[in-house]
């Protein structure tokens, strides 16, 4: 298979590089430049923000390929600037989408027919809402590769490379050690993804010719907070102590769900949207989610080798909870 991923330097296009390149697939790499490509591929350079221009190395002579995986969470136009362009010349297209595309509220067990976000289009540039962006992603690959298009829609994806900050803060944070604020319940069930898990079904997918939108999300409870933050401490060999504290206290002191505290939402719209999705689609296709203790593992092993501190995309915002504001509550 003749790989053609857009991105494949950070998180989870490199866990698809990387997967891919364990196939002993030929892997080529178009990105812009700031991170140093994986070895064994080959590299193109260029700026999708640039329009059409920016795609210049992707115009020359070469091979076509079987398969493009794009990442892309901006701008819709640039999904579709590059769609248009390589519709002649690849043979499948799998965009990394989101089930953000849905509709909020999106109801617990909403499955890939549900109701999308409004206003969208392939069209849009410039700063787009993510929900509107990924949308637009979504028609852009459609409207060029029609049913050569799969459309992964993932949840919350975690994992070695993580670049947003959501495991990587649990951990530092509990390998500190001393009292932990941890949000309550504890048999509270998560949704989730390992982006190598991700990687690794739009390899299979995409080989065997599947096309449409497909939840790429674990089933709902995989793990639950307290599984995720026990094997947290397990990882690093922590003495932290986990202080499980209720919804109500939390949101009563303005911790805000999601960003304070990583990956916790209270009961509501909300955790039913992001944490309950439909998954039957995906698991009938093949996708299997390892255990939460390996991904927690080797994030943390990751981490280690990095001094500790995870990259983060300068597009989004930090995460975690100040540590002011965890001592108050821990004095309540």
């Amino acid at each position: 298979m003749r790989l053609l991923m857009l991105g494949g330097t950070e998180f989870v296009g490199r866990a698809v590089t990387d997967a891919a390149l364990e196939r002993g697939w030929d892997v080529t790499v178009f990105h812009r430049g700031r991170h140093a490509p994986p070895p064994g591929v080959r590299a193109l350079t260029g700026d999708r923000t640039a329009g059409p221009a920016g795609l210049a190395a992707l115009t020359g002579g070469g091979p076509d390929w079987d398969l493009v995986v794009d990442t892309w969470s901006g701008a819709p136009s640039a999904v579709r600037d590059a769609a248009r362009l390589l519709c002649g010349r690849a043979g499948h297209f799998s965009y990394v989408s989101s089930r953000s595309v849905y509709a909020y509220p999106a109801a617990a067990g909403l499955d890939e027919d549900g109701p999308l976000v409004a206003g969208a289009s392939p069209d849009d540039g410039g700063d787009v809402p993510y929900d509107r962006a990924k949308r637009g992603g979504e028609l852009a690959a459609l409207d060029a590769f029609g049913d050569r298009a799969l459309l992964a829609r993932a949840g919350l994806i975690i994992g070695p490379g993580e670049n947003i900050g959501r495991l990587p803060w649990w951990l530092s944070r509990i390998a500190r050690g001393g009292p932990v604020i941890a949000p309550g319940p504890p048999g509270t069930e998560l949704q989730y993804i390992d982006a190598r898990d991700l990687a690794e079904w739009l390899l299979d997918a995409a080989a065997g010719g599947l096309h449409g939108a497909y939840n790429t999300v674990s089933r709902p409870g995989h793990a639950t907070m307290g599984e995720l933050l026990t094997a947290c401490a397990r990882a690093t060999g922590s003495d932290a102590e986990l202080r499980w504290t209720g919804p109500e206290v939390l949101l009563a002191a303005g911790v805000e769900p999601w960003s304070d505290l990583p990956v916790w939402l209270p009961p509501g719209e909300l955790y039913d949207t992001l944490h309950r999705g439909d998954h039957t689609k995906a698991y009938a296709s093949g996708l299997r989610c390892r255990p939460v203790g390996e991904t927690v593992a080797d994030t943390w092993t990751w981490l280690r080798t990095l001094g500790g501190v995870a990259p983060r995309r300068p597009d989004r915002p930090a995460v975690g909870l100040d540590p002011h504001l965890e001592a108050k509550l821990l004095a309540l």
